[in-house]
């Protein structure tokens, strides 16, 4: 990633400290900041950074392995048309989790706000589908959990979109088209305040250079089912499309940070 990306996705997050949602007005004197308590390196601590890795949970494609590698400065995940999941109408190549060191890991809990930013590299050939294409996912860990949040590629009367969804709330914060971002770098900025009911809030920021692709924010909205939430990276894709969009591809993600407000 160039310096001056860098340098814009960090003006943008000092200068939004301020701005998280479900916020009210405190005085400046017990003002509420973000503190960042995430910052891995695809270079330092490739797979490492994460809390695990869902490479081929199936062993469907030996020959395909690996399919999620730290590669220079980028996480790289690879989807083949042939990789299956343990559940085989769909594909899942993905990481969880924010690991701090060898047996730690960030835990997000009832009432707290966390900040996720990073870029991501949207290949032509990772196309929006008519049935789900999940590119990142905040989840209560363990086995049969419903997604709280997805941000998803999604083909829209036949337009190619990518969207963020609250699956438990039934609710679409935001969409927009997908085709713009392919084949460049796209920041992205997710936070989200961990709440029941109506306790939660979230909200969406999708920029491209120096220009905000989309800004969207939700309110009074049911981000949490029980334990905690962990975010998901990867490829996770259904194999019901009906538009012909599933190839070979990849993703790419870098400078992840994670960042508390506190």
């Amino acid at each position: 990633m160039s310096a001056s990306r860098r340098a814009v996705l960090g003006a943008a997050l000092g200068g939004a400290a301020g701005a998280a949602v479900g916020l009210s007005a405190v005085t400046p004197a017990y003002a509420a900041s973000w503190q960042q308590k995430w910052a891995p390196t695809a270079t330092g601590d490739g797979l490492g950074a994460f809390e695990t890795v869902e490479d081929d949970r199936a062993d469907s494609h030996p020959a395909g392995h690996p399919h999620i590698y730290a590669t220079g400065d980028n996480w790289r995940f690879n989807i083949h048309t042939v990789d299956r999941d343990t559940s085989t109408d769909r594909q899942r190549q993905e990481v969880t989790g924010l690991r701090t060191g060898s047996s730690s890991y960030l835990k997000w809990t009832q009432g707290q706000t966390w900040r996720i930013t990073y870029s991501m590299y949207i290949p032509s050939s990772l196309k929006a589908t008519t049935t789900f294409t999940h590119i990142m996912q905040m989840k209560q860990p363990g086995s049969g959990t419903s997604p709280i949040v997805v941000q998803s590629l999604r083909r829209v009367n036949g337009v190619q979109t990518i969207e963020l969804n609250l699956p438990i709330a039934g609710v679409l914060v935001g969409r927009t088209d997908l085709d713009p971002l392919h084949d460049r770098w796209t920041d992205v900025d997710f936070q989200i305040k961990v709440g029941d009911g109506t306790a939660g809030s979230v909200r969406w920021i999708l920029k491209s250079g120096s220009t905000t692709v989309i800004d969207k924010s939700r309110t009074g909205v049911d981000t949490f089912l029980a334990d905690r939430v962990r975010p998901k990276w990867g490829i996770y894709r259904s194999l019901g499309d009906t538009s012909g969009s599933l190839q070979n591809t990849y993703l790419l993600l870098t400078d992840l940070r994670g960042y508390q407000l506190v």
